[in-house]
């Protein structure tokens, strides 16, 4: 963050490398599947075969998901939004490397996006002069500077290309599944009451900024959070002990989602004496 300008090339970079993609028709291109192992991620990721190795990735990754719930803020749009925003990222890095995709680009272009895509609209003026402000920060003249009409349009053009790109790479597929929605379904079809829905609502907030998403399906991540905000809060929930049948998740695709290194370092490791998960 420590440039006093923004990249003079970024432009003509982001819009070189969306004319590039959108000329594919490989199937790296294709939407079918939105969805990796672990090894893909963590081995096997553009980033990877740039040299970038997994611990620097995964902390690029936190960058701009802790950037994208600051400008959210900002801008005062809805954490479901966020989210989508997130998502858009993570999708947007198993595609593309980020050697060459600046991420503070590529998240300000995702939640502007991801406006669209939620019906939440927020004007670009406001998305640029935000993002900018988070940016340059450090500098107390950027929240002048960024309301001069060269700075304010060359910033804006770079958000613009970003946007193409984005689209470009994820072919234009701006429909994404979030686990808010099954979440809520399981919570009202259990009964949770409401300490274990806000636990849960928390715990997925958290989620979405790993790369979990990109491994499990939506129901899945919302199953599970169930569970885990049940076992925390010591609550029973269902009316049989593998409840999580109903949901159509199997009781292996529960255990591997909630003791992948990710999130089981992430929130046992913290609450060590709730290590004593309940399956059968």
């Amino acid at each position: 963050m420590g440039e006093e300008h923004p990249r003079k090339r970024s432009r003509q970079h982001f819009e070189s490398e969306a004319r590039y993609v959108s000329l594919l028709e490989s199937p790296q291109c294709e939407t079918s599947k939105w969805y990796f192992s672990r090894e893909e991620i963590e081995r096997f990721s553009p980033s990877r075969k740039d040299g970038i190795d997994l611990v620097k990735e995964t902390f690029l990754r936190s960058s701009y998901c802790t950037f994208l719930q600051r400008l959210g803020m900002k801008l005062h749009v809805s954490q479901v939004t966020i989210a989508c925003a997130m998502v858009m990222c993570h999708r947007f890095y198993m595609r593309q490397s980020h050697a060459k995709n600046d991420w503070q680009t590529i998240a300000t272009a995702s939640l502007f996006l991801a406006c669209k895509a939620e019906d939440e609209p927020c004007q670009l003026s406001s998305v640029v002069v935000a993002s900018y402000e988070i940016i340059y920060e450090w500098d107390p003249s950027a929240s002048i500077r960024i309301h001069q009409t060269e700075c304010y349009h060359e910033f804006k053009e770079i958000i613009l290309a970003g946007e193409s790109l984005l689209l470009s790479t994820s072919a234009f597929h701006l429909d994404i599944e979030l686990p808010y929605r099954p979440l809520a379904a399981a919570l009202n079809r259990l009964n949770a009451w409401p300490d274990l829905a806000t636990a849960a609502w928390n715990f997925v907030h958290d989620w979405i900024r790993t790369t979990l998403c990109l491994q499990y399906k939506p129901h899945v991540i919302a199953t599970a959070t169930v569970h885990l905000a049940a076992t925390f809060q010591n609550a029973k929930v269902g009316s049989r002990r593998d409840w999580w049948l109903e949901f159509g998740v199997t009781t292996k695709l529960l255990k591997g989602l909630l003791f992948n290194p990710k999130f089981f370092l992430w929130y046992y490791c913290s609450h060590l004496f709730k290590l004593d998960v309940v399956f059968l």
